[in-house]
């Protein structure tokens, strides 16, 4: 059950090229207000919903006005009464370059708890968290969570199936490399309706929970918006699927069929 956040995230942080720096959109794509909720099922049983929010913040950092990205997670049904699970995400991020400047989580599973902070120095390219300093490649650094809204703001039109990426995000004690091939376009039932999506293949470690021939799947709206819509991935035991449930407070319409 710990493997439902980090799935989250993969949900989330679906393109950055790593070792390079890019340029955003002038006018982000998404705003203040906006709520999305998820479901993650295993099988036919939903095992823990989640909570993204874009919150105001009357924080500054380095005297810069912020958003604050909020993802709360909790397991459900017959999950909760075994393993219950209540962890709360919170990244501050520049309200214009989108970068993060700290990070914060608070993790409750079960009888485990952790509390873990980091400071981003974007120009000094490194991450200071209680965990120690780390080193970072790139002055476009992420947690888990701010690489995602920054990533809805990069220009894909000119993508082409088959096209790799790989992005740098940091994550406990550790800067974590991912890759991830654009595989093409496909509509995708939701809750929503019907939705024209983008999909991508992330590359994952096979271990206690992914098998060696394992393939993750992530779905994003074909839209201004770059929805997370749904995420699908075999599991040792099974599949577990990430879906989107509601979405309130976007900046565009959907992309509905």
């Amino acid at each position: 059950m710990k493997q439902i956040t980090l799935f989250l995230g993969l949900l989330l942080v679906y393109v950055k090229v790593n070792a390079q720096e890019y340029n955003i959109k002038k006018e982000s794509v998404f705003q203040v207000g906006e709520v999305f909720e998820y479901r993650l099922k295993y099988g036919f049983i939903t095992a823990a919903e989640a909570v993204v929010k874009v919150l105001p913040s009357d924080l500054r950092f380095d005297n810069k006005p912020v958003f604050n990205l909020s993802v709360n997670v909790k397991t459900s049904g017959s999950f909760d009464v075994f393993y219950k699970i209540r962890d709360q995400y919170d990244s501050y991020i520049d309200q214009t370059t989108l970068l993060p400047y700290f990070y914060q989580e608070n993790v409750r599973e079960g009888s485990y708890r952790r509390q873990d902070k980091a400071r981003f120095s974007q120009d000094q390219k490194k991450v200071v968290s209680n965990r120690g300093t780390f080193t970072t490649p790139t002055r476009q650094t992420f947690d888990l969570f701010s690489s995602y809204y920054f990533a809805r703001s990069l220009d894909l039109s000119n993508i082409k199936v088959g096209d790799k990426f790989k992005l740098n995000y940091f994550l406990g004690d550790e800067i974590t490399n991912l890759e991830i091939e654009y595989m093409g376009k496909e509509v995708v039932k939701s809750k929503l309706g019907n939705i024209r999506c983008l999909k991508f293949s992330p590359s994952i470690n096979p271990g206690r929970v992914f098998r060696k021939d394992s393939r993750l799947y992530l779905w994003i709206t074909d839209d201004g918006n770059r929805v997370p819509v749904k995420a699908q991935v075999e599991i040792v035991v099974g599949s577990a699927t990430l879906e989107l449930k509601s979405a309130s407070g976007l900046k565009y319409p959907l992309a509905k069929t």
